[in-house]
């Protein structure tokens, strides 16, 4: 069957149904349960079964309910205890628990206990529970009615039921994850955040940032406190929305959605309005570049509406200017940059952003939306004033926003008829690495390209030399490259 396998609950489902198809029956996977994983035999018989905690609790419940004096109220902890003892964290199931759970699973009593159980069986549970001598004679009998010990009552009665309320309060006090990991793991997505824009490998950001969704989903699987519940569904939330944006910058909308409404999932259930807004702000990115105009507008207000700390108010502002000045709305977009006047106003400290990274809208990558607006809206001259002072600047800025300011000066000058300056601007995008040539610049040259073949200039030599070379750039782009069998991408961040 491989090699020894860990224990984990894929682990448990790969053994039960390699056995099931081999023709293994229930005893021999609950055998091999037990040895494989160290399981006490009331788990292993639960596990050959395939049934959770809860679900094993359900059908006790169920079995109880059905028979007069025989009812059980039985949840997943204390099942869990039942399956523990005699471990001191567990709880010692009654002769009636042990008659219920092996009707439940189809095996005898004795195959739910062994040596160590037996030991710790009180001797009037054992006399119970054990078959007494074999007829003499082979013929079938019918099967004594299971003896049930009695409920408690009196002060007995009051013991149990403060009993009882201790092993609740034992699994309320339980966690499979500490504050510590908590932070380790809030540091994990702030690393990639800052990674991704960094110019660094997208693909292995996206890998990388898999592997920590899938900690963070796991974790979330089991039992912890409330406070530390929430915090890591904020944490799996942006995660996902790192996942959304990353696929929607490898020419994948369908399955960017479905990471941003995972994470608004989380969002939700996290009730968390920073995380609701950042992931408003991902869906509408990815609503713009797959042409979904109207879809994106309504993102970027939804989140707005949220009045979230930080940058993201700033970014959703600028991001609706931008989608109204694709649309030629000019006013529309003019009235989205003030609101990104008065997102700046509103920010709460240096920045307040919890991630950072990916996650947050500086100085830069803000000019760069509103130059683009500029340029769309008859401000060609001060888009391109604008943009040639932010690039001079000598600050670290993600590659993919500087290329899409890069691209917006060329456009400038191929506006105000200056094509050397276009083809200067556009020198560094070009030289880009086929690696690092994301869906969202892409678009923007072939928009330049546009431009250009309608423009005054069109037929020029410098003109054709533009449109050769945003042609051969976009025939081999890090989508298309994902798609075949190459090495490894690098990159980092188109807006």
């Amino acid at each position: 069957m491989g090699p020894h396998p860990t224990g984990a609950k894929r682990d448990r489902d790969r053994l039960r149904q390699e056995m099931t198809e081999a023709g293994c029956d229930l005893a021999q996977i609950s055998v091999e349960m037990r040895t494989r994983f160290r399981l006490r035999p009331r788990e292993a018989w639960r596990q050959a079964h395939g049934l959770t905690l809860q679900a094993a609790a359900d059908r006790i419940n169920d079995l109880g309910g059905s028979r007069r004096g025989v009812e059980v109220a039985a949840d997943a902890s204390l099942v869990a205890k039942w399956e523990k003892w005699p471990a001191p964290s567990g709880r010692r199931p009654s002769p009636r628990v042990l008659v219920m759970l092996a009707e439940l699973y189809g095996c005898g009593v004795g195959d739910l206990l062994d040596f160590e159980d037996r030991t710790h069986l009180p001797p009037a549970d054992r006399q119970l529970l054990e078959p007494g001598p074999a007829p003499a004679s082979p013929a079938p009998v019918p099967a004594p009615a299971p003896v049930l010990a009695p409920e408690p009552v009196g002060g007995a009665l009051v013991e149990a039921a403060a009993d009882e309320s201790a092993v609740w309060a034992m699994w309320a006090e339980s966690t499979n994850v500490g504050d510590l990991s908590c932070e380790q793991l809030a540091a994990d997505v702030r690393a990639l955040a800052r990674s991704y824009v960094a110019a660094g490998q997208p693909l292995r950001v996206f890998t990388d940032a898999r592997r920590l969704r899938d900690k963070v989903f796991g974790l979330l699987e089991g039992h912890q406190h409330p406070r530390q519940t929430r915090e890591l569904y904020v944490l799996a939330g942006y995660v996902c929305g790192l996942l959304a944006w990353i696929s929607s910058d490898l020419d994948e909308p369908h399955q960017a959605d479905t990471q941003g409404r995972v994470a608004w999932l989380c969002a939700e259930l996290a009730d968390h309005d920073g995380l609701r807004a950042w992931t408003l702000s991902t869906r509408s990115k990815v609503a713009l570049w797959d042409g979904r105009m109207r879809e994106a507008v309504t993102h970027a207000r939804r989140g707005a509406a949220h009045r979230p700390p930080g940058t993201v108010g700033v970014l959703l502002a600028c991001q609706e200017a931008d989608v109204w000045a694709r649309l030629g709305a000019t006013g529309e977009a003019q009235e989205a940059l003030h609101r990104v006047e008065e997102a700046r106003a509103a920010q709460h400290g240096p920045d307040g952003d919890d991630i950072g990274g990916l996650f947050s809208c500086d100085t830069f990558r803000r000019v760069n939306y509103t130059t683009g607006v500029l340029l769309r809206t008859g401000g060609a001259a001060a888009a391109r004033d604008e943009a040639a002072a932010a690039l001079a600047l000598p600050t670290r800025r993600a590659y993919g926003t500087e290329a899409q300011m890069r691209i917006t000066l060329a456009s400038a000058h191929v506006v105000l008829g200056q094509p050397e300056g276009a083809l200067e601007a556009l020198q560094p995008v070009l030289a880009l690495t086929p690696e690092q040539r994301l869906a969202p610049v892409a678009a923007r040259l072939r928009e330049l390209a546009g431009d250009v073949a309608r423009s005054p200039m069109a037929g020029s030599r410098a003109t054709s030399h533009l449109q050769a070379a945003v042609e051969n750039w976009c025939l081999d782009s890090a989508p298309r490259r994902i798609a075949l069998p190459s090495g490894p991408l690098a990159g980092g961040v188109a807006d």
